[in-house]
């Protein structure tokens, strides 16, 4: 009879307790939070990448126009797709400026990790060594 009552105690200490169960979904949380975090880091990681591929695409189409028109009049709106592409990607806008002689052009855009990305007719594309002026034409 005592064995039964020893059995039928042991039933009821088993389970978890709400302290244990408040504590498991508190660790799960803050496991969430840092993978959340993780993830909107490599999320802005792609669209930079995205964004300066549209750009490099841009030098390549810029080449395609010079041996088309024999200049870069109508550079920037040639590659107008590309400069969409880019700018979906990050929050603010491209810069595409051709100079007066039309024998020059550089589009930049400044990337969700703040660098500045430009390309431009003398076949630089990548992360100037300095933040060009607006209206530039050549990437410092």
């Amino acid at each position: 009879m005592k064995l039964f009552k020893k059995q039928k105690a042991c039933l009821h200490k088993q389970g978890f307790t709400l302290i244990e169960l408040l504590v498991v979904i508190a660790i799960i949380g803050i496991l969430a939070s840092i993978v959340l975090a993780s993830l909107n880091t490599a999320r802005n990681k792609g669209r930079d990448v995205s964004a300066s591929a549209s750009m490099s695409q841009m030098r390549a189409q810029g080449e395609l126009t010079f041996d088309d028109d024999g200049d870069y009049t109508n550079v920037c709106a040639d590659v107008a797709a590309l400069i969409t592409a880019a700018e979906n990607n990050v929050p603010g806008s491209v810069d595409c400026s051709v100079n007066a002689t039309f024998d020059a052009w550089a589009a930049f855009v400044t990337l969700n990790n703040a660098n500045i990305y430009c390309v431009d007719s003398t076949g630089f594309s990548g992360v100037p060594a300095s933040v060009p002026a607006a209206g530039a034409t050549v990437c410092p």
